[in-house]
């Protein structure tokens, strides 16, 4: 049976492991093609900022739509265990690291 994922999923997953978070941004958006482009360069601790709202929930590199128009995916590769999200502004993907 596949659990679907939500948004409540997404922000319980950061709030419990707020510590130990790392970001990987897979695409953005960028208006100059008007359209999303690679970024990817690979897993980074996630940061804090100081703007805390919905679309980002006070993190740099987050940023949902809200509408129901974010996708989550459970993802699971390369030693971390996580959240994939895609939208219309990019792809990244929230993890923590996993015991070998």
């Amino acid at each position: 049976m596949r659990i679907k994922l939500t948004k409540t999923n997404f922000k319980t997953f950061l709030r419990k492991n707020v510590q130990d978070l790392y970001l990987r941004k897979k695409t953005t958006f960028d208006g100059m093609v008007d359209g999303c482009v690679d970024v990817d360069k690979g897993f980074i601790k996630a940061e804090r900022c100081q703007e805390f709202h919905e679309h980002n929930y006070g993190y740099k590199g987050i940023w949902l739509v809200g509408g129901g128009r974010d996708y989550f995916e459970k993802y699971s590769d390369a030693g971390f265990d996580g959240i994939r999200v895609d939208n219309c502004c990019g792809s990244f993907i929230v993890a923590i690291k996993v015991a070998a």
